[in-house]
C-alpha cells in the first residue's frame, strides 16, 4: 500500500495528513495556542510532600506545580503490563501500545512512603506524563521514557518490554533477546510493533541513538539549576514520522522551508534511510488544496456520509459514546431485500472504519447495522469489520451482532477526535443540535401571559418581549388569537420585537404605568 505524508506548516498551525493509495485516513493537528508538555523532561525542586495524599508538587517552571504520585517515584515490581509512558488518552505523545514487560529484578516488602523518598527543596528529575488540565498542574513522573523508532528508552528501569501487537512468539523471543544482549545493565527498552522484522543493526543503531540522547539530557541537567527544561519532545512532523514512517512510505512532503531543514536534520542524525524520501512543497497553492485533503476534512465533519451504492451512515457523537446508523438511503439493489441489506452493511464497514481513524474517534462505540435475518450474513459482516479493523492502528475490541443489528465496540482514544479538535459546542443550541420551534415559544408566551393575568386580574396592561421570529409569526398568523385573548383575559397585551433575544427567549411582565411628577 503506497503511503504518504503531506504536512503543511504555518506560524500558528502544523497539520500532517497520512494519505494510504492518495486517501487521507488520518489527521494530526498541532496548534501553538495548544501546545502540550507531554514527553518534556524537566530539572525541577520538590516544594510540598504531603503524606496524608501520598502526592507532592514540584516546581518544574510552569505557571502550575506538576504533582507526583507515590507510584510515579516508587519502584516497579516484576510482571508489570502496562502502556508507554506518555501516552495517555487525549495525547499525542506517540504511539499507544500495550507491552509484555519482563523484569530481571524483585522489590519486595512494604509500600515505600513519599516522605521517605522525597523532601522539600530536593531538586529531581521529572518528566511530563499528563498536561495541566484546568486548575491541576502537569502530572509528573520520575520514571523517564525516551521513544525512539523501533524502542522506548527506560533509563531508570531494568526492564525489557514488547510489544502486544507484534505476531509470534519467536518474533517475541528474537526481539527481546537481541535487546537484552545490546543494552547497558540497569536499564530497561520496549520494543515497538515498527522492530517487528528488524534487523540487529536497526536496533543498535536505536539504541545508541537513545543513549546518546539521554547523555545529553544527564549533562544538561547537571550544569542547570532548578526549575528549567532539559528536554523538549520533537514537534508534531518528527514525531510522525519516527512513529509511523515504514517501508510503504514513498515520501514526505512539507511545504515549509524552516521545518523541511528542520526534519532533514532529523532524518540525518537519525533515520537517513528517509532523507531521500523527503521533499520541500514549492507550489503557489496550498499543499492541502492540492492534494484535495480540504474536502475531506470538511466532509469528516459532518453528520451524514454517503456511500457509494447510495446508501449512508450517520454518525453521532456524544459524551457516553458514539452511535453509527446505517441505512440503504436510494439504494434499492437489484435481487432480495436480504441481498440488498448485506451490500449496504458490507460496504458500511469500510467507511465505519475509515471514518472512525480519520476522526479518531474513540470509546464506546455502538454501530446500528440494517437488520438481517439470515445468521451467516451477520457473520460476513461481522468478520468484515474484523479484518476492515485490521489496518487500524489503535486497538478494538468487537462484539458479535446482536439480535439487534447492532455491534458494541471499543476504539483506544490516542488524542482528541476531529471533531473536538476542530469544533466547539453551539452557542446557539447549547450543544443540543436542536432548538425549539418559533411556535413552541410562542404557546410559552401564551402560557406565561394567562400565569401573569391570573395573578393580576382584569384590566391588566402585559408587555412581551420576543425574537424577531416568533414576532412575525404573531403579527403574520396569530394577531387574531392575540385578539382573543385580550378579550377573554380582559387585559392589554403589547408585542415588540427584541433582535438581541435568543430565539428561545422572551420576556412578558406586567407594564406597569409610569408615575406622574
Amino acid at each position: 500500500m503506497a503511503s504518504e505524508i503531506v504536512c503543511n506548516i504555518t506560524s500558528r498551525e502544523t497539520r500532517v495528513a497520512l494519505l494510504e493509495n492518495g486517501v487521507i485516513t488520518e489527521l494530526y493537528i498541532e496548534r501553538k495556542s495548544d501546545l502540550g508538555f507531554v514527553g518534556n523532561v524537566y530539572k525541577g525542586r520538590v516544594t510540598k510532600v504531603l503524606p496524608g495524599m501520598q502526592v507532592a508538587f514540584v516546581d518544574i517552571g510552569l505557571p502550575k506545580a506538576g504533582f507526583l504520585y507515590v507510584s510515579d517515584v516508587d519502584v516497579m515490581t516484576d510482571n508489570f503490563t502496562g502502556y508507554l509512558a506518555g501516552a495517555d488518552e487525549g495525547e499525542e505523545h506517540h504511539e499507544k501500545e500495550e507491552v509484555e514487560i519482563e523484569s530481571t529484578y524483585n522489590v519486595g516488602g512494604e509500600p515505600r512512603k513519599i516522605e521517605d523518598l522525597l523532601k522539600e527543596n530536593q531538586e529531581i528529575m521529572a518528566q511530563v506524563s499528563k498536561d495541566p488540565m484546568g486548575s491541576k498542574g502537569a502530572r509528573i513522573t520520575t520514571y523517564i521514557t525516551l521513544p525512539g523508532r523501533y524502542l522506548v528508552f527506560m533509563p531508570m528501569i531494568n526492564q525489557v518490554g514488547v510489544s502486544r501487537r507484534i505476531e509470534g512468539d519467536e518474533e517475541k523471543k528474537r526481539l527481546r533477546e537481541t535487546v537484552r544482549r545490546l543494552r547497558k545493565n540497569g536499564t530497561g527498552f520496549i520494543v515497538r510493533t515498527a522492530a517487528e522484522g528488524k534487523e540487529e543493526s536497526d536496533l543498535e543503531r536505536d539504541i545508541q541513538f537513545l543513549d546518546s540522547l539521554w547523555r545529553s539530557i544527564t549533562t544538561t541537567h547537571d550544569s542547570s539549576t532548578s526549575p528549567t527544561m532539559v528536554y523538549q519532545e520533537l514537534g508534531l512532523v518528527q514525531r510522525v514520522i519516527r512513529d509511523l514512517f515504514t517501508r510503504d512510505f514513498t515520501r514526505v512532503v512539507i511545504d515549509d522551508r524552516e521545518e523541511y531543514e528542520k526534519t532533514i536534520t532529523f532524518c540525518r542524525s537519525y533515520l537517513p534511510d528517509v532523507v531521500s524520501k523527503v521533499e520541500r512543497f514549492s507550489g503557489h497553492e496550498p499543499i492541502f488544496d492540492v492534494y484535495g485533503l480540504e474536502m475531506d476534512i470538511e466532509r469528516a465533519l459532518g453528520r451524514k456520509v454517503w456511500l457509494k451504492s447510495g446508501g449512508y451512515i450517520v454518525i453521532d457523537q456524544t459524551e457516553a459514546l458514539t452511535a453509527i446508523d446505517v441505512n440503504t438511503g436510494k439504494y434499492v439493489g437489484k435481487a432480495s431485500q436480504e441481498e440488498t441489506i448485506l451490500k449496504t452493511n458490507i460496504e458500511a464497514v469500510k467507511e465505519i472504519v475509515y471514518q472512525l481513524r480519520l476522526r479518531n474517534i474513540g470509546g464506546l462505540i455502538m454501530i446500528d447495522f440494517i437488520d438481517m435475518e439470515r445468521e451467516e450474513n451477520k457473520e460476513k459482516v461481522y468478520s468484515a469489520l474484523g479484518e476492515a479493523l485490521k489496518s487500524d492502528r489503535s486497538r478494538a475490541n468487537i462484539l458479535k451482532i446482536s439480535d439487534l443489528g447492532i455491534v458494541e465496540m471499543t476504539r483506544k482514544r490516542v488524542r482528541d477526535s476531529l471533531s473536538r479538535t476542530l469544533t466547539s459546542t453551539c452557542s446557539y443550541c447549547d450543544g443540543r443540535g436542536v432548538v425549539k420551534s418559533h411556535r413552541t415559544v410562542l404557546y410559552e408566551v401564551y402560557r406565561e401571559i394567562r400565569r401573569i393575568a391570573g395573578r393580576t386580574g382584569a384590566g391588566s396592561e402585559i408587555a412581551c418581549a420576543v425574537s424577531s421570529a416568533v414576532a412575525d409569526l404573531i403579527f403574520d398568523e396569530d394577531s387574531d388569537y392575540l385578539d382573543d385573548l385580550e378579550m377573554e383575559l380582559d387585559i392589554k397585551i403589547s408585542i415588540t420585537t427584541d433582535f438581541h433575544l435568543h430565539q428561545e427567549e422572551f420576556r412578558v411582565e406586567l407594564d406597569k404605568p409610569q408615575s406622574g411628577p
